[in-house]
Formats: C-alpha cells, sequence, structure tokens
C-alpha cells in the first residue's frame, strides 16, 4: 500500500467510539502519545476528562493507520493554532502526511476522529447536551436556523444538531465542504462530519473496527441527518461513521 506523503485518492475515515472502547482497543495505549501530548496531558486534572483526550488522540491514530497504512505507533499528528501560529494545540495534522486532513473530539466518555484527503472537521456531543443560551447561538448560528429550531415542540435536540455542525465546519476550517450529522444511538452521541469528500460505502472502512469484527451497518448515505443503530445490528467496538456523501447542507457562519 502507498504510505507517500499525500495519500492522494485515498479513502477517508471516520470513527466514532466511546472512550472505554478505545482505551480497550489491542492496538491503542497511552504510551503511543507524543511527549509533548503527554505534557498537557499533566494539566487535566479531572481523571474523566484525561481519559476523553487520551482517547480521541488515539482513536485520530487509529484513523490515520487505516488511511495510510502505517500501524498506529508510527503515525505522529502534530497541532498548531491557526490563529496564533504556535504549536502544541489548535488544528491537529499529519506532517508526514500533508494532503490529508486530520480533526478529532471528545466529549464526556465520546470520542471522534477522522482522517481523509483536503479539509475535514468532525464534532461529538453527549445526545442529552443542550447548547445554549439561544441568544448566545444566535451570535453563532444562522438566525433563521436557531428560530426554526426553537419553533419545535422539543428545541434542544434540533439545536444540538446545528450546534455540531456548525463546529465541524470550523474544525474543517471551511464553510463549502460536504456536511452531514447522524445520531449513534448506541453511544448516545450526536455526531458531525464536514469534509471527507469521495468515500463511498462505510467510509471505505470495512473492518476499521477490531480485526473479524464487520464493518457498521453504515450504508444508505443521501440524508443530511440519519440515524445509526437504530436497528442494533452487530457492531464492531469501533464503528465506521456513515458515507460522507450526503445532498449539501447550508453551512451555518462560523462564527469564530
Amino acid at each position: 500500500m502507498n504510505t507517500g506523503p499525500g495519500r492522494v485518492g485515498a479513502a477517508p475515515v471516520a470513527l466514532v467510539a466511546t472512550t472505554a472502547e478505545v482505551l480497550a482497543h489491542p492496538e491503542l495505549d497511552e504510551g503511543l502519545l507524543a511527549p509533548w501530548e503527554r505534557h498537557r496531558l499533566a494539566g487535566i486534572r479531572v481523571h474523566a476528562r484525561r481519559d476523553d483526550v487520551v482517547a480521541a488522540r488515539l482513536l485520530l491514530r487509529l484513523c490515520a493507520s487505516r488511511v495510510t497504512g502505517l500501524p498506529p505507533r508510527a503515525v505522529e499528528p502534530a497541532q498548531r493554532c491557526p490563529g496564533c501560529g504556535r504549536d502544541g494545540h489548535g488544528r491537529p495534522y499529519l506532517p508526514d502526511h500533508p494532503g490529508l486532513g486530520a480533526s478529532f473530539s471528545h466529549a464526556d466518555g465520546l470520542a471522534a476522529a477522522v482522517v481523509g484527503p483536503g479539509p475535514v472537521g468532525i464534532d461529538v456531543e453527549p445526545l442529552t447536551r443542550r447548547p445554549g443560551p439561544v441568544p448566545v447561538l444566535r451570535r453563532l448560528l444562522a438566525h433563521d436556523e436557531v428560530d426554526a429550531a426553537c419553533a419545535e415542540p422539543d428545541p434542544g435536540p434540533a439545536l444540538l444538531r446545528l450546534w455540531v455542525r456548525r463546529e465541524a465546519l470550523f474544525k474543517a476550517g471551511r464553510d463549502d465542504v460536504p456536511l452531514t450529522a447522524w445520531t449513534d444511538r448506541r453511544r448516545a452521541a450526536v455526531v458531525a462530519l464536514a469534509g471527507a469528500d469521495g468515500a463511498t460505502g462505510a467510509t471505505g472502512a470495512t473492518g476499521v473496527g477490531d480485526r473479524g469484527a464487520g464493518a457498521d451497518g453504515a450504508t444508505g448515505a443521501g440524508r443530511a441527518d440519519r440515524d445509526a443503530g437504530a436497528a442494533e445490528p452487530p457492531v464492531p467496538p469501533l464503528s465506521p461513521g456513515p458515507a460522507p456523501s450526503p445532498p449539501r447542507v447550508p453551512a451555518p457562519p462560523s462564527g469564530r
């Protein structure tokens, strides 16, 4: 398998998992993290949050491994802030693979990551989270979309979908990339994926879970929002997200 710097044409891989699933994965352990990452972890005093951060960084390595063909230990992500230009925080990237975009997210026992050609972004939030207050959301999101969400009998889920979409686009660094969102009910999560264009089937990632496990039932892309796991099929511990080739969704302004 070609593992050149750009991996032009490589199919993107997006993964969503609980923190516990990631930390129990046989290919992943905290020893894979770079010294600068472990240094940052030392400042996190809440054990559960520390685990989430570790899980998201490890899941990013697993995505990169699946895309490049390299073992997770050989993948060395870095981070650079587009605002201040300093390393060690901000948007993740793969120095040895400049043609690939990378993104990760973590929240309250959940982790998500994506690696693929071009700009990509991913965001995950617990299904029960409710962003707000609404006046703040109106400053960050499109007013008409916030108003439409607030007009629903229960605005919370609609506002949450708007929020994860906005975050995914922000992480991708562009508003003109394909965007999809779905609900992973098995993990009680709402996920949004920006970019990762050109994937087919289950993000081109059949067998992304543990070896010997089948891929998640992630076919049937073509809806901007979809539920994953409604039929409760057998799912590998780290299942791929849906194919990111839906109809274009109007992108809310980044607000940052």
